[in-house]
């Protein structure tokens, strides 16, 4: 039987893209980096209709990569050039099967556009904390698969710690049921976990349980310069020991990121003149209570008081917490608007980042004077999104793994890591490949032969071929 025509029968005539024009869309990565061909697009709207499709193209030797909502950072969803690979794209998966607001849990399928779980807990009187500037197009699929940090990972975890069960399509179509909405069960592996940040070298992730939250009733924002990253590093400890879990986010900018979007965003408007200082915080506060006074207020009077602070703006309403927000996450859209940079999500311990930022940056202009780098992120869970540019944009691009060189060297030296929430993919292999632990790689080979003997899951991604 002709494979296309299999897949034809699965899924329907009109769900098998081989057109090059229909095709495009999927085979470019969202940096505009990666481009790859495709054997067909194949769209199922069910877990077995992807059993099938597995097991077919297991049964021929085609390798598939899978795709949800294809924002990867890091190539990570893209097929190669060759032009043999079969693109499993979930995105007609997009049930929300069931919200239980008793049980706290939502239960999706992988198509699941972010912003449309999060507005399904809401109407169920729940949140679904998982955040971040993508979320209008990124789905549940992909962001466990690559185990998506985001805005509130200080308070609610990353996307693993909001998964409760998984169901799963192997490499060879069988379908492993772990669909539980269980916050005990002590039944031997918990094997799930290694289906998230697999970025789909070991199964296809199909459908999930996931846990919801109270919805917060009083939410406190406010945006606060620093004279130092220590400083900042001490703000978020004190902060910390202020207010408990109630702190929900606390990210770090340069001051130049901000200036970047008010300059190059058309209609935003900044609160404060940024330059007073040359470090940001935005800090989020938020409680199940409704508390007529605002509680971020006070501390940073005691902040004041202590040198820890210069300036700070509050947010007096949701719109102006929605602004402040705003700003952080127009980052990205800003620097790419000014010529685009090297991305580095890296990681470390947050005791290291002032010592690691000031060496990093010094080492960089040492070896490229023309640096201009574009600093920021989630200071609350150690993540920074350490990203190079440069005058002209292009110089930075021609000098890549220079860079990188630079950068890596320094987190390895502080015991970070390299991909903190964007995943591994195809930018980072090389590195990732070179630098992590040899026992640790055995490992996830071993795993890897076992679940995908024939190697034909995300071929070319994570691991070596």
């Amino acid at each position: 039987m002709d494979l296309i025509q299999g897949f034809q029968e699965i899924v329907g005539p009109q769900n098998v893209l081989t057109d090059p024009n229909d095709q495009a869309g999927y085979l470019v990565d969202w940096t505009n980096r990666f481009h790859g061909r495709a054997l067909a697009v194949v769209r199922p709207a069910s877990t077995e209709e992807v059993s099938k499709i597995m097991a077919l193209a297991h049964a021929n030797d085609i390798p598939v990569v899978v795709q949800s909502g294809n924002t990867s950072l890091v190539g990570g969803g893209t097929p190669d050039d060759s032009g043999k690979a079969l693109l499993l794209s979930l995105s007609r998966m997009n049930k929300i099967e069931r919200v239980d607001p008793i049980n706290d849990t939502m239960t999706v399928q992988a198509g699941v556009i972010l912003e449309k779980a999060q507005e399904a807990a809401e109407a169920s009187g729940r949140l679904f904390p998982l955040s971040f500037a993508a979320e209008g197009t990124a789905c549940l699929g992909g962001c466990i698969a690559t185990n998506a940090g985001g805005t509130a990972v200080l308070r609610y975890g990353n996307t693993r710690d909001l998964v409760l069960g998984l169901e799963v399509v192997l490499a060879d179509g069988r379908v492993v049921n772990m669909l539980r909405g269980l916050r005990k069960d002590n039944t031997g592996y918990d094997l799930k976990h290694l289906f998230m940040a697999s970025e789909g070298t070991l199964g296809v992730i199909t459908r999930a349980v996931v846990k919801l939250f109270p919805l917060p009733k009083s939410t406190f924002t406010g945006l606060v310069g620093v004279e130092s990253v220590q400083k900042a590093c001490e703000l978020l400890a004190c902060v910390k020991s202020a207010t408990g879990p109630a702190v929900t986010g606390f990210e770090l900018m340069q001051a130049k990121c901000i200036e970047r979007v008010g300059k190059e965003i058309p209609n935003m408007t900044l609160p404060c003149d940024v330059s007073v200082a040359p470090w940001w915080c935005l800090i989020e506060l938020s409680y199940c209570d409704v508390l007529d006074e605002s509680p971020l207020e006070a501390l940073l009077e005691t902040a004041f008081e202590n040198e820890l602070v210069i300036d700070a703006v509050l947010s007096n309403s949701v719109k102006e917490c929605r602004h402040l927000w705003s700003i952080r996450e127009s980052i990205p859209s800003a620097d790419a608007h000014a010529g685009g940079n090297l991305h580095n999500d890296v990681s470390l311990e947050i005791s290291e980042i002032p010592a690691f930022v000031e060496e990093t940056l010094q080492a960089l202009e040492d070896r490229f004077p023309w640096v201009d780098p574009s600093v920021f992120g989630h200071l609350g869970d150690g993540n920074l999104h350490f990203n190079v540019g440069s005058i002209p944009p292009a110089v930075a691009f021609e000098n890549e793994e220079g860079i990188r060189e630079v950068v890596y060297e320094r987190v390895v030296a502080h015991n970070g890591s390299i991909s903190a929430e964007h995943g591994i993919g195809q930018l980072k292999r090389a590195h990732f490949l070179e630098l992590k632990n040899p026992i640790e790689l055995e490992v996830m080979n071993a795993l890897k032969l076992t679940l995908d003997p024939k190697g034909l899951l995300n071929p070319g991604k994570l691991l070596a071929d």
